[in-house]
This record gives structure tokens, C-alpha cells and sequence, in this order.
């Protein structure tokens, strides 16, 4: 990857991602599901999303420069794409989330 903007969180407390775990996320057209897990290692931000009310195997991972927007009184995190688009993303799989390959796949997606 030689830009890390969609790795990378905003600006600003709110981000930081210690709180947003159960914090519900919408995309731009609804509900996804909560946030499970966040990584806040520099240029390597995510969200993983327990979906599993919406998306058959349960967890999506979602770049960190996505996140437009984060609630603390309603505990919600917006972020800038579709249920369509996150629901088509490269699949997740707990074994291999965190490796390169996985995250190039899913640069190249969300860049488009």
C-alpha cells in the first residue's frame, strides 16, 4: 500500500478505538451490526464488525478511513459505504485477518 488514508482514523478523540467496541455502525443505508474488536496501530486502523444478524459468516473488517463519524451518546459509528458494498467486500476469515495479503485485497476493494 503506498497511501494509508483509508488505514488511518480522522482526527480527534473520538476515534479512539478502546471505545467504539459495541458501538452500533451504520453504513450510509443502514444498520451493519456492532463493532467487535478495533486496532489502533498506526496506519493499520480497523473496525471488525459482527454482522452475524445480517451477513452469513458474521464478521466484516472495515479500514479505519471509512469511519466518517463516531456518536458517543448513541454509542454509533457512521461509515461511508453501503451495506452493499461492505457485504461484497473480500470475505473475512479470524485465521488470516491480519495478514498482508488479506489487507491489499481489501485496499484494492474499498479503493475501487
Amino acid at each position: 500500500m503506498t497511501d494509508t488514508g483509508i488505514w488511518s482514523y480522522a482526527a480527534g478523540d473520538e476515534w479512539a478505538p478502546e471505545r467504539l467496541v459495541g458501538y452500533q455502525v451504520e453504513a450510509t443505508d443502514g444498520t451493519v451490526g456492532t463493532v467487535d474488536e478495533a486496532s489502533s496501530d498506526a496506519d493499520d486502523g480497523y473496525i471488525v464488525v459482527d454482522a452475524r444478524r445480517w451477513i452469513f459468516g458474521g464478521k466484516v473488517l472495515i479500514p479505519a478511513g471509512l469511519l466518517t463519524r463516531a456518536d458517543s451518546v448513541h454509542r454509533t459509528v457512521h461509515v461511508e459505504r453501503t451495506k452493499a458494498e461492505i457485504r461484497d467486500a473480500p470475505d473475512f476469515d479470524p485465521a488470516t485477518y491480519q495478514d498482508p495479503a488479506y489487507r491489499e485485497a481489501l485496499d484494492r476493494y474499498y479503493r475501487g
